[in-house]
This record gives C-alpha cells, structure tokens and sequence, in this order.
C-alpha cells in the first residue's frame, strides 16, 4: 500500500484557524447577522443570489446597520442569478455608503462568458472571521413560514483563513466585474484585525475559476479519491461527475474504499435529476452505494474521508462547477473536525435517508423510464459542453 505524502498534501494550508460547521436555515442566517453585526471595520459579502423577500431584508437591515457605524461594506453579486433582486434595496444601500457591484451583467459586459458565473457565497468581517458555503440568500435557504430550509451546509472560519477569504473577495471586486478601470485600487486590508486563534487547525481556501487558470477545488476532490483507504462520503447536489473524477472513484472502490454518495430524492432542476438517476448503473457497476435524501431539496456540497479531512462550499460534482463557474470552498484536515462532520452526514443518512438497492431500483424502473433518463443525462451533458467548450478553448489558445 502506497504512503501518504504528507508534505505535499499540506500545501496551501493555513495553520491558527477556529472552524465551525454551520447548518442551512436558522442556524446560518443567525450566524450571517451576528457577524454582520460585530463587523467594525469591513465587510465583503458576495453571492450568487440575493432575493429581495423576507430573507433578503433581513439581511439587507443588517447591512444598513453596520453602514451606519461606519463599516466599509462591499457586495458583490452575480449579473444574471440576482438580476431580479428589487431596485429598491440597491438604491438604499448606495445611499448609505455601501460599495455595490454586479459581477459580469448579462449581456453587458466587456467579455460574455456563457457559463462563467459568480457561484460562489462568501462573507468575511474585519478580514478575521468570515462564512463560506452552498446558501443563497433567500428565502428558499431559510427556515421561515413554516416551510424547513433546503439542505446545505456552510464553514465558519476565524483566524488565517478568514484573512485569505478577505484577500480573495478583494480582488474579487477589484477585477470581476464589467466596467472596472484597470486603475482601480484593491479594497485589501493589510492586516488581520481580529486575535489569531491559538489552537492549530489547517484550512485551506480552494478555488475554481477557469478563465483564471484556477481547478484547485476539482484537484482536492482527486486528491481525496487518490488518498482514502477506509471510507468517503459524499454530499452533492446535480451530482454529475466528469470521466477524471469517475475513474478516481472506481479507483478508489477498487481497492475496497467504502464511498457512499448522498442525493436528493427531490430536485428544483428536474432534469438534472433525471441524469442523476442515469447514474446510478454506473455507480452500482463500481460498488458504490446511493443515498436518497427525502426530506427538502438537497442542495449541500460537502464531503469527507477517512475521518481526517473534510471539504464544504459552493462546488457542485458536474462539469460546469469544475469549467465554468466560479467556485470556492474550504478543506479542513483535522481529525477532530473531521470527525464532527462525517457525523453530521452519518445523521443526514441514518435520519432522512434511503439507500437505493439496486435490483429494487432496476426492478422499479422500466425501459421508458431508463430513456428519460439517458436523454436527460445526454442532454445536460450536451448543455455543460456548450457551456465550457468556449472556457477551455480561450485557456488553451493563452498557452500557445
């Protein structure tokens, strides 16, 4: 059996971190306040969507309030999946002093990229703590009229890694956006503000963005395959997988790594669920087990193995997440944490869970059902090619 090599597999990390896992819903829209709230200094918050309902207006109120301390505040949000976020709330935040930008406009900006949107979901406070994860702000992300969150997860981070959050979203608003003048300052603060955590956790920021030459978030899950030797679990909304990826993990099952995958039993984008479910022969064919999530819309991205490292953020298992959006995510390697987090997928399958037995599913589905979902799978994978095609052709044409 191969050894790990463990320098290199801690590259990128940050040592004086303090993580702590965030749930969708109440839980993490409490947690965004209170860090809005305490923020003295500055505030980056970008996202893909920020809706202007019930959620969007608390968020919204928590903003003006730390606006009107005197908090620098900056938001970035992507063109096209917050366009229709009200003009109203635009107007009042730059009333107040907040920095507002879109990111790439639809159909206005300089350079038009399909597929390459914002994805991401980042806030960091005084460049010392900062959220980063799979919700939108809306109220589809949160527990409210009655209605339980869609299922997501976010990390909390203080310390070192919460500084490269704020380096990151800063030059985020420097350069992303249509109309910048090249001239433009970058908003970085040249410090950490808060205290250093004293105890050790490494995290890493990882990122995907591949106009930038960036595939760091498709490399760590690699890397998490190529490293396993007992167990990964995986929790992924439109799950879809890319030929690297599939032959890492039947690498992986092949040497009797336990992988268990974790989906939703419902989706908001019906036809990615049917290509979800064309997968299925391919991962039973690979002894890979299926997890079905019953209760709301899964739409979490987290995984884990071998009790020793985990990964959370906004990167979907799918072609566009890995050659088109831009992504970001954090890896803890931490035994301790780790640990906490298989937990929570461990409850996310022994609670709302079903495993899907492969002779019931075959059984259950006949030949017409098995053609949709072929025809879903090509079809989406016709549409992330047409969304990507362009990306890899503009990187490969900068190294001629």
């Amino acid at each position: 059996m191969p050894k790990r090599r463990t320098p290199r597999l801690l590259a990128g990390y940050t040592h004086h971190n303090k993580v702590r896992l965030v749930h969708g819903g109440a839980d993490y829209f409490s947690t965004l306040v209170q860090l809005i709230d305490k923020a003295t200094n500055t505030i980056h918050l970008q996202t893909y969507i920020f809706d202007g309902d019930e959620t969007g207006q608390l968020i919204s109120a928590a903003l003006l309030r730390a606006a009107a301390r005197q908090v620098q505040i900056f938001i970035l949000l992507d063109g096209y999946a917050s366009q229709h976020l009200p003009q109203e709330i635009i107007t009042k935040w730059k009333a107040a002093g907040i920095h507002f930008r879109w990111f790439w406009p639809l159909f206005k900006s300089r350079h038009f990229y399909l597929g390459r949107r914002m994805h991401h979901k980042v806030v960091v406070a005084d460049a010392s703590v900062g959220m980063a994860g799979g919700v939108n702000i809306s109220d589809r992300y949160n527990d409210i009229g009655g209605q339980p969150a869609w299922l997501d997860r976010a990390l909390l981070v203080e310390g070192q890694a919460a500084l490269k959050l704020h380096i990151i979203c800063s030059d985020m608003w420097t350069k992303a956006y249509w109309n910048l003048d090249r001239r433009g300052k970058n908003n970085r603060s040249p410090r950490l503000h808060g205290i250093i955590p004293e105890q050790e956790c490494l995290v890493r920021v990882r990122r995907n963005d591949w106009v930038q030459g960036l595939n760091q978030i498709s490399r760590s899950y690699v890397e998490m395959f190529r490293q396993a030797r007992s167990h990964v679990i995986v929790l992924s909304a439109y799950f879809m997988p890319g030929s690297i990826l599939r032959k890492q993990m039947a690498r992986a099952a092949s040497r009797g790594v336990n992988i268990r995958i974790i989906v939703g039993a419902v989706s908001d984008v019906k036809m990615a669920r049917l290509a979800e479910q064309y997968m299925y022969r391919w991962l039973f064919t690979n002894r890979i087990e299926v997890y079905e999530y019953q209760g709301t819309v899964l739409h979490g991205k987290m995984a884990a193995y071998d009790g020793l490292w985990m990964t959370n953020g906004s990167y979907n298992v799918n072609r566009i997440s890995a050659y088109a959006s831009v992504e970001l995510n954090m890896d803890v390697r931490n035994t301790e944490f780790a640990a906490q987090a298989e937990a929570d997928l461990d409850a996310i399958i022994r609670d709302h869970c079903i495993r899907i037995d492969p002779k019931i599913y075959f059984h259950h589905h006949h030949w017409l059902q098995r053609l949709r979902q072929w025809i879903a799978y090509e079809t989406i994978r016709i549409i992330f090619f047409l969304f990507t095609f362009y990306f890899k052709q503009e990187k490969e044409s900068k190294h001629r």
